[in-house]
């Protein structure tokens, strides 16, 4: 049956039985719970198309992916893992998800053809920069967003989500220098990226407080593959003044340095000592039980289906204020590290 042949059966407007469906407030109640119960009995379901009709929404959040041959967020498996906890949610509210890929060059215009479309009600924005063009762009496009992650140096209140990743690598460092380690490498994600900033800050802030020297020589920025990590981890450990131990930006890279280290014929967690973030990938996960590698822990399954909630109820009321979560990573010990190996 469709909406026609239901209006038809009531002798109601298709106007009328489409709002009752849809919860306005202009419907009576009588006649909302009259229609409920006819499209029950012939267990009708509105379309999408109908609901945008009644609505005046699209019922899609937008996601603009932006990519070029050196970068490719969709093939990234903590993006996928983000959508997959975000698609969930958006499920159960009856939104479907938009992905639009463009070059990094087409970026604006997409937003704002799909704004001018009428196309999405809302969009998130992944891998904010430290001072994010986005952010004013959207706001000036006057379209409910969510950020996942933050943006520095933008002072004006936004929605987003983040992972306090300065105090989580902070943290983290901190182990490993209670564990006698002082010559730590740090593996980081690419600091174009806020995120890795804030990790490569909390790194430096653990090293600075106990008076340990800063070294560039063993610090490396780049996309958080297994083969960066791998490449970047040989590079130290075959070096004159090699590290006892490493900080890596995601257990993606971690999983290079662990082959590095095996290359050497070294063994983790006695020889050199490994901490990741680790963002509880569904399809990756550290080890059962006990953890393969100590980790600063945080699920970006759960972060992108909080992400979609809080958006979900921005779009509802555009008028609510600004929110914002910050979320302390969890810090778990497994088999990755050890005390720092005795100097001869």
């Amino acid at each position: 049956m469709n909406l026609r042949q239901l209006s038809e059966e009531l002798g109601l407007s298709q106007t009328t039985v489409s709002r009752a469906l849809n919860g306005y407030p202009e419907v009576n109640e009588a006649t909302r719970q009259r229609v409920q119960a006819a499209a029950e009995a012939h267990n009708y379901r509105p379309s999408q198309q109908a609901k945008s009709l009644a609505t005046g929404k699209s019922m899609q959040i937008g996601h603009v992916i932006p990519f070029s041959a050196q970068h490719d967020m969709v093939s990234n498996v903590v993006f996928s893992d983000f959508i997959g906890g975000a698609g969930e949610v958006y499920a159960q509210h009856g939104y479907d998800m938009l992905l639009s890929m463009v070059n990094f060059d087409d970026e604006e215009r997409a937003y704002r053809e799909l704004v001018r479309k009428g196309s999405v009600d809302g969009m998130i924005v992944h891998g904010p920069t430290q001072d994010d063009p986005r952010i004013a762009l959207l706001k000036e496009l006057d379209i409910p967003f969510f950020v996942h992650g933050r943006s520095t140096h933008v002072t004006t209140p936004y929605n987003y989500l983040d992972v306090n990743s300065k105090s989580a690598f902070r943290r983290a460092t901190d182990f490993l220098l209670d564990l006698g380690h002082e010559r730590i490498g740090l593996i980081n994600g690419s600091e174009r990226m806020d995120f890795a900033q804030r990790r490569r800050a909390g790194y430096e802030a653990a090293l600075t407080a106990r008076g340990i020297a800063i070294d560039t020589d063993i610090m490396r920025s780049n996309e958080m593959t297994e083969p960066y990590g791998f490449s970047a981890a040989c590079e130290m450990l075959t070096s004159e003044n090699p590290p006892t131990a490493f900080m890596a930006s995601s257990i993606v890279p971690a999983l290079g340095i662990r082959r590095a280290i095996e290359s050497q014929n070294l063994t983790v967690g006695r020889d050199v000592s490994v901490i990741c973030f680790d963002d509880a990938i569904s399809y990756m996960p550290n080890g059962e039980g006990e953890p393969i590698f100590t980790a600063a822990r945080s699920s970006v399954r759960d972060a992108g289906r909080r992400c979609a909630e809080l958006l979900i109820a921005q779009i509802a009321d555009p008028t609510a204020d600004p929110v914002s979560e910050l979320w302390d990573a969890e810090l778990v010990v497994g088999r990755s590290t050890g005390p720092a190996p005795k100097k001869d």
